[in-house]
């Protein structure tokens, strides 16, 4: 799962630009110029991995900076998430042809209509860096700013999208073919079929990706809320321009892949062998496929998510989300009965894709690959090891997620989740996709001390497009139940 880190000079070239005019660091200390000079407030595109193994400028190849430039072009910046994406340049190719073609190719919905929805699907996980993404990308496009002011000064029909919003992004298995229905009959605010499945699309990709994003500690970028400061660097001897470029900084001495504990990879490895032998020797009964199915379902809720208070979301924020209050819960508490949902009833490759396809073309095509990318991508490795077969752990970690949402494969085996995943990752994994601005660094640091850090960033992609297909099979399910 490992892969060298790849990055170009256009990494840096925000920072860069915005430090030109420090030609002589003395100069910034003098008072009496008056211009205020900021700052980044981390050092690098995470707050959880070591700047330098991102930007390793020396080491870039054609490919990868053909994939940064084409993004600059498109986009007029080169954020974090993509740079932190760049450890895996085959996956972030496929994410980001999907996103330019969601957010500016041809659609049913306008261009304003798409960024507003991503503010929403923003605000959704109180994630205020997509939310400014946003907000700046809506107003280019001509968007109304008065519906910058909230949620309810926006269209009756965006308002009415709230409600699948915020079911979406924390309780997907409560949406039913009535929810669906009011959209698509509310006479003058009605939605069409075309613009609610790009709606829908939109929403989960943005839910998802702030997944991702606090789960890699991405930093927000200099010129944005939160990217920088004033203040003098408290530091003595450093050059602002040094800081902001994460030099002089002290090596971070709890590296999670040079953790002291002994041959947590190898035991790992062998459990995987253990497992792939009891299957070659039997196979267990349908029965017993779906006590252990029930039994994974019922632990995960007893998983706890990060120990620190709850967040309370913002103001700036939540103005564009319906219901603040409105959070995670799990999928089927004591008292309460959700039915479970079963992959070969209605599944993304059977179902969902072509219901996509059909009514958005070629975005079905775009997110298949996506899903395939993330699921099947390997360089053979584990830690130092090569030659490792990592798909067993890779679907011990797709299934698990979609067990928390309550979705079920008939033809896998929910005891190897146990096996595979240890309590510390099981935390991480749940907090990650359930609540992600829970998300801190002693977590990101708890699991697989031993690998690098591009495996972890592997990790959580899988995470994101595991969520992400979760919660567009149940919101295309009911979408098919309304048509039928």
């Amino acid at each position: 799962m490992r892969h060298a880190t790849a990055a170009t000079e256009n990494s840096s070239l925000t920072v860069t630009n915005l430090f030109k005019i420090c030609t002589h660091c003395e100069r910034l200390s003098k008072k009496d110029m008056g211009v205020r000079i900021p700052r980044p407030l981390g050092n690098g595109p995470s707050r959880f991995i070591p700047e330098k193994e991102i930007l390793q400028v020396s080491k870039v190849d054609e490919r990868m900076e053909s994939i940064f430039e084409d993004a600059f072009a498109t986009l007029g910046r080169l954020d974090n998430i993509s740079l932190v994406m760049g450890f895996h340049p085959q996956y972030l190719e496929s994410f980001l042809r999907t996103q330019h073609y969601l957010l500016q190719m041809d659609g049913p919905l306008s261009l304003p209509y798409r960024h507003y929805i991503g503010i929403m699907g923003g605000g959704a996980p109180v994630f205020h860096y997509l939310v400014n993404l946003h907000v700046n990308d809506f107003l280019q496009v001509g968007g109304e700013p008065k519906w910058l002011k909230g949620l309810d000064m926006a269209p009756q029909k965006l308002q009415m999208l709230g409600e699948i919003n915020k079911i979406l992004a924390h309780r997907p298995w409560l949406l039913t073919k009535e929810h669906i229905e009011n959209l698509l009959k509310a006479e003058e605010h009605s939605w069409s079929l075309a613009e609610l499945i790009h709606a829908v699309v939109l929403l989960t990709h943005y839910h998802s990706l702030a997944s991702f994003t606090f789960g890699c500690g991405i930093s927000p970028e200099i010129h944005t809320d939160g990217g920088h400061t004033f203040r003098p660097p408290s530091l003595s001897g450093y050059c602002v321009c040094d800081i902001a470029n994460g030099n002089g900084v002290a090596e971070d001495m709890d590296r999670n892949h040079q953790a002291t504990e002994g041959g947590e990879v190898e035991v790992l490895m062998e459990r995987m062998k253990q497992l792939q032998e009891c299957r070659d020797e039997e196979e267990a009964s349908q029965e017993e496929m779906v006590m252990r199915f029930e039994r994974e379902k019922t632990e995960s809720m007893l998983v706890a998510t990060a120990e620190d208070e709850e967040n309370v979301p913002s103001r700036d924020v939540s103005r564009h989300f319906e219901d603040p209050s409105y959070g995670y819960k799990d999928f089927s508490r004591r008292g309460e009965h959700v039915p479970t949902f079963r992959v070969q009833d209605y599944s993304w490759e059977d179902h969902g894709y072509s219901l996509v396809n059909r009514l958005y073309p070629d975005v079905g095509q775009l997110l298949d690959e996506k899903f395939q990318m993330a699921y099947n991508l390997t360089y053979n490795t584990m830690a130092t090891h090569q030659g490792v077969d990592t798909s067993m752990l890779r679907r011990a970690i797709w299934n698990y997620i979609h067990c928390m949402f309550g979705i079920r494969y008939d033809d896998y085996d929910y005891g190897e989740i146990n096996e595979l995943l240890d309590r510390s990752f099981k935390v991480y994994i749940k907090t990650m996709v359930c609540c992600p601005e829970k998300t801190t660094k002693r977590m990101y640091e708890s699991f697989w001390r031993q690998f690098q850090h591009s495996e972890k960033v592997h990790v959580n992609l899988l995470l994101m497009e595991a969520r992400m297909q979760a919660e567009l099979l149940y919101a295309l399910r009911a979408i098919t139940r309304y048509m039928t």
